[in-house]
């Protein structure tokens, strides 16, 4: 079903989102627990794709951008490092002592007619003892994804979601960097799919939110400058000024009953219900 542009899920569809949801939430599990001194991305990528076999799932990133001529994807997961923002490609990088590490993940679970939903999430790691401001700069980054998701209500507006991630970032007194060439999107039997969710703008613009829709809220922050370039294997975003960024991401709901995270492990309960927000589950 769709309104104005918009994809809008049945119960059976937010269900098979969940079960992805909740393949995408064990992988990042998983991937906290290994990224530690001494592992490699590509390593790191390996168990992602474990999990995925071991579930029946697909990967969401695998091959991604060949359908529109771009080079495509060659990983499972998206691995950024330090000053690489999102879309870092896993490989031979050995992680360090002190390092963030930002992992994007997606999966595709297919309902009973054969037909792929998608989730899709980001954490930030910190990999052994960090520096406080950057383990600062990954706490920050995830209030603000908290902010978005606590911003989300029917009848609300994505500039509602936007302009909430903003102002979680400016009430810091340090002067972070918001990222504002990529943004959350729409997500369901695409990736990446109408609205766009920008991680700054006013409240009260943009598509409504209504029952069915579901958003990948995603703030990317960085320590200082809001410049990036994309390198040479196309797809690595870094910052243009060299300071490190971090990168927290869920897929998100609204029903009727109120929010539900589909990548979160408790779909979000008990977050939701320490900030005082619904928890909306549907149930199986």
């Amino acid at each position: 079903m769709r309104a104005k542009g918009l994809e809008l899920k049945r119960p059976d569809q937010l269900l098979t989102m969940r079960r992805a949801g909740l393949v995408v939430a064990e992988v990042l599990s998983t991937l906290r627990d290994l990224a530690r001194p001494g592992a490699t991305t590509a390593e790191l990528d390996q168990a992602a794709r474990d999990i995925l076999a071991a579930r029946g799932a697909g990967s969401s990133f695998l091959g991604y951008g060949a359908d529109w001529g771009m080079a495509p994807y060659p990983a499972v997961t998206c691995i950024s490092v330090n000053e690489e923002i999102v879309h870092g490609i896993p490989g031979t990088r050995v992680l360090d002592e002190g390092d963030i590490v930002s992992v994007d993940f997606g999966a595709i679970v297919d309902d009973d007619r054969g037909r792929g939903w998608h989730g899709d999430a980001a954490r930030t790691f910190l990999v052994g003892q960090v520096e406080d401001d950057v383990a600062e700069l990954s706490r920050v980054t995830e209030e603000s994804m908290w902010a978005g998701i606590g911003a989300m209500r029917l009848g609300g507006r994505i500039g509602d979601i936007s302009h909430a991630i903003e102002s979680s970032v400016a009430a810091h007194r340090r002067p972070y960097g918001i990222v504002r060439e990529y943004t959350g999107h729409g997500i369901g039997s695409q990736m990446h799919m109408s609205p766009d969710v920008p991680n700054h703008g006013r409240a009260g613009r943009g598509p409504k939110v209504v029952e069915g829709l579901c958003l990948a809220i995603e703030p990317m922050v960085t320590m200082k400058g809001e410049g990036t370039a994309v390198l040479d294997d196309d797809w690595t975003v870094v910052t243009t000024d060299g300071s490190w960024a971090s990168h927290w991401e869920n897929t998100v709901t609204f029903t009727k009953q109120g929010l539900w995270v589909l990548t979160l492990e408790d779909g979000g309960e008990a977050e939701l219900t320490r900030r005082g927000l619904p928890f909306g589950p549907l149930a199986d």
